[in-house]
């Protein structure tokens, strides 16, 4: 699979690199950004961080404001922040809706028209990128987490459930944990999946772990000042479904924090070190 290098950084003692490529999964061109710390090119195979990031957000909020790459740095993590749904002319959006469409594929395969043909982010995230990067990158399989932010948690806890192969640790910052309970999750599903809510299981974070479980334990952290917490994000739904499920959950409720950037920042070198000694 040929990738396209679009710019390039020194960040860190490490190089921060943007990448395209035609992705087969959303069948448009797809960027995502790679942090390849120091070392990087010393042949070994390194512990590798996929990052996603939430609703209006590309690969570009994570990279440029989190301040990921110092810590990554430190711990010799390479950090990957894929697109969050696919882009281009011909692709369906809603366009005066910021919860929908373009920018908030939701990391769901999209089964109706006329999202199906494109909004195939699960696949993409799930199969076809980490393909691409243990292809091109000197990333361990072995050795391979995943974490987000709000729309973003909702995917890394999905998807690393459903996944356990390829994701070996998971953590989240404000994630949507139970989309079946909210209204995020409700538009999404309903329009990406189909009115059939007994489908919308497959993509509920709380569904899905009290269903498959999982192999490890769960870092998540919540401010408690933050303005979607009561009616989208509902972390104790989270907290309840992991006790019933036996799974050892973190939840980290961090007072006067909301849900933007700033609150990532002040946590995100806490993920980047707990993935790194998980892995």
């Amino acid at each position: 699979m040929s990738i396209e290098k679009i710019s390039s950084a020194a960040s860190f003692g490490g190089t921060q690199d943007v990448y395209r490529h035609d992705s087969a999964a959303t069948g448009t061109p797809m960027e995502f950004s790679v942090y390849l710390p120091p070392g990087a090119d010393g042949g070994a195979k390194l512990p590798c961080l996929f990052w996603l990031s939430g609703l209006t957000c590309t690969w570009e909020n994570f990279t440029v404001k989190a301040g990921a790459q110092r810590y990554a740095a430190e711990h010799g993590v390479i950090i990957i922040a894929p697109d969050t749904s696919p882009r281009g002319d011909g692709v369906p959006d809603s366009a005066d809706e910021y919860d929908f469409g373009k920018g908030a594929g939701f990391y769901v395969s999209a089964t109706q028209e006329p999202w199906k043909k494109h909004y195939q982010m699960e696949r993409y995230v799930a199969e076809e990128l980490p393909a691409l990067v243990f292809e091109n990158f000197p990333a361990d399989p072995a050795r391979t987490g995943i974490s987000g932010h709000s729309m973003g948690g909702h995917g890394a806890l999905t998807l690393a459930m459903k996944n356990p192969s390829t994701f070996k640790t998971v953590s989240a910052f404000a994630p949507i944990v139970s989309p079946i309970n909210c209204p995020w999750g409700h538009k999404a599903l309903g329009r990406y999946i189909g009115e059939d809510q007994s489908a919308w299981a497959a993509y509920d974070a709380c569904s899905l772990v009290e269903s498959k479980g999982w192999h490890g334990d769960i870092l998540v952290d919540q401010g408690d000042a933050d303005n979607f917490l009561a009616e989208q994000l509902k972390p104790e739904l989270l907290k309840d479904a992991c006790e019933k499920a036996g799974v050892p959950l973190s939840l980290n409720m961090q007072p006067g924090y909301d849900h933007s950037y700033y609150f990532i920042a002040s946590f995100i070198g806490n993920h980047i070190a707990w993935h790194a000694e998980r892995l």
